[in-house]
């Protein structure tokens, strides 16, 4: 019982991280517009998804490694249209 309680816990987890970015992407690729979101921050997200993917394959964590890779793929999605739609200027290319 409690670990399907764990694992319903955990798969809840997987699925707000996956998710999370989807309201932001959506929000950039209607306007063409990422001009408030931080670079940084996603580069720094970006990076994190990277290094828990590598980690959950390394010891075998398979919901681990799906998950951030799933989550990986969609920061990675925000990140690229930051650098697309810089300033508000579509196909504007970062300095």
């Amino acid at each position: 019982m409690a670990e399907d309680v764990a694992n319903l816990i955990g798969s809840a987890a997987a699925l707000c991280s996956i998710t999370s970015f989807a309201p932001q992407g959506y929000k950039i690729w209607r306007e063409r517009d990422a001009s408030a979101v931080s670079l940084k921050t996603y580069s720094l997200t970006v990076s994190c998804f990277i290094l828990w993917t590598i980690y959950g394959v390394m010891v075998s964590a398979w919901p681990v490694a799906f998950a951030n890779a799933c989550a990986l793929f969609m920061a990675s999605g925000v990140l690229l249209m930051k650098w697309r739609f810089r300033d508000g200027k579509p196909g504007a290319t970062p300095p």
